[in-house]
């Protein structure tokens, strides 16, 4: 089920702020978006309380805390069950290597964002806690070699000037 939440201009010039830098003062997102401090605070409890932000987060350079080797593994299981499903990524999730999970259509049923300690770490991930259930029926591995970040996400172009909607799904 999703819930629509109606967004000014004035929400997503809050939301792009906020995504650049989430440590911006209320006093300074204030001023750069243009209300009084008060309304401005009132107007970030709304997008928190309507779902559009969902929290805030520190950025990790993982080869400065002892991960400097990041891959994208592509895993493929075998069924494809809702209740499998769950187990799966409850297990993938309580795993200190992983960074994000996604679940896909295509060929592959997962993609994991790890980042291990070494070669000889993700080849002991991909073995001993993926290749080794009966559910899994392939891991396919892609090594990062550098990544960028992208910009704030923010609605379309082409939405009503008077504010956009944004779709909300519940979690």
């Amino acid at each position: 089920m999703s819930e629509t939440v109606e967004l000014s201009p004035v929400d997503l010039e809050i939301l792009r702020v906020l995504q650049n830098d989430a440590r911006t003062s209320n006093k300074e997102l204030a001023a750069a978006v243009g209300l009084a401090p008060s309304t401005c605070l009132d107007r970030v409890a709304r997008l928190r309380e309507t779902g559009v932000i969902t929290g805030q987060h520190a950025k990790v350079d993982a080869a400065k805390v002892g991960r400097p080797l990041e891959a994208f593994l592509f895993v493929q299981v075998r069924p494809h069950r809702r209740p499998l499903v769950e187990q799966f990524v409850e297990h993938l999730l309580a795993l200190p290597e992983i960074r994000a999970v996604y679940h896909l259509t295509g060929p592959d049923d997962f993609l994991a964002h790890v980042a291990t300690t070494s070669a000889a770490e993700l080849q002991r991930l991909v073995l001993d806690e993926l290749t080794s259930r009966d559910e899994v029926a392939r891991v396919h591995t892609n090594l990062v070699f550098q990544q960028w970040q992208g910009g704030p996400l923010l609605p379309p172009d082409g939405e009503p000037a008077q504010g956009a909607r944004i779709r909300r799904r519940d979690r």
